[in-house]
Formats: structure tokens, C-alpha cells, sequence
């Protein structure tokens, strides 16, 4: 069942980001993150109206997606960066396409107009998804981040959707 994301949810949100902060390249970052941090930014995220969604199975949570600004400036309001995550234990179950599918859907409705992935470039079980979505690669920034003693390559994915017809300039 896929629902949105609630506080109680955090803690696991938590526990499946902070696994792959430590054991894999599909988050650039080097220390876990805190409670207080996830919390802080599920508090942004429901301000910015961004959405959160959760996979929920047997009462559990295994996995989640969202998407949020892909850059802070006013022209790019209608594109957006998002991410899927699942949990260890829910791999190879077709977790993340139905969550891919509820956050492209969730876009859609929002009026997004392009939607980009930034995946790891050996992270190919994520490019595979992607592509399986319709996203067409866009570039690659080499060397764009250090990790596990070697320097990754960033690539880039987008999926273009209808958003605003005639957009506004605010």
C-alpha cells in the first residue's frame, strides 16, 4: 500500500537512509543523519508542499519517495529532483516502480514539468528504472563526488511530463 508519509513514519525513513548513506553511493554523504535532521526536513518538505510517499507492507514501512526543488531559483519552479529509496529487506519485490509510479503520478498532478533523477553512474539497477520509466539520460558530471576511497560520476536522468502550458514568471 502506498499512503503518505506521516511523523511516525521518520524513524524507518531514517533507519533506510542512513543505511544507504553507509553501505552505498546513492546518497553523497558521509555521516548518518539524525532524528532531529529527517525530522527537520519532513517538517520543509510538508511546507514546501513537496510530497512524501511511503510503501507500507505488513504494517511496516519499506520504502519511500519524494521529490523537492532541483534548483532554488524562481525559473525552476517546474523541475523538480526526486528520489526512491527501499529498504534492505524489500529488495527485488517491484517496490520502487510503484513508487516511481506514484511520485511521477503525484507530479503530474502537481503541474511538474520535468522531473530529473541524479543516480550514481554505477548505481545501474537505479538507471535501469529509470529508463524503464521513460527517463532519457542527460549528462554525466565525472568526478562529482569522493566515497569508499574513489571518485564517482554522477549521470543524469529526466523525464519530461506535459506541466504548465504557459507558465508563470514570478
Amino acid at each position: 500500500m502506498i499512503r503518505r508519509a506521516t511523523k511516525e513514519d521518520i524513524p524507518t525513513i531514517l533507519e533506510i537512509f542512513n543505511d544507504n548513506i553507509l553501505n552505498s553511493t546513492a546518497i553523497y554523504m558521509y555521516k548518518e543523519q539524525t532524528l532531529e535532521d529527517r525530522l527537520q526536513w519532513f517538517e520543509e518538505k510538508q511546507a514546501s508542499d513537496y510530497p512524501l510517499f511511503v510503501f507500507e507492507e505488513d504494517g511496516e514501512v519499506a520504502g519511500y519517495a519524494t521529490y523537492g526543488s532541483f534548483r532554488a531559483y524562481p525559473a525552476n519552479q517546474y523541475t523538480v529532483e526526486h528520489s526512491v529509496y527501499v529498504h534492505k529487506n524489500h529488495y527485488k519485490k517491484g517496490i520502487a516502480s510503484k513508487l516511481m509510479n506514484a511520485i511521477i503520478e503525484e507530479a503530474k498532478v502537481k503541474g511538474v514539468k520535468t522531473m530529473v533523477g541524479c543516480i550514481d553512474k554505477e548505481n545501474i539497477a537505479s538507471i535501469k528504472i529509470h529508463e524503464k520509466f521513460g527517463f532519457l539520460y542527460s549528462g554525466t558530471i565525472r568526478n562529482a563526488g569522493y566515497k569508499f576511497g574513489k571518485w564517482l560520476d554522477l549521470v543524469f536522468y529526466q523525464l519530461d511530463l506535459d506541466g504548465p502550458k504557459i507558465p508563470q514568471e514570478n
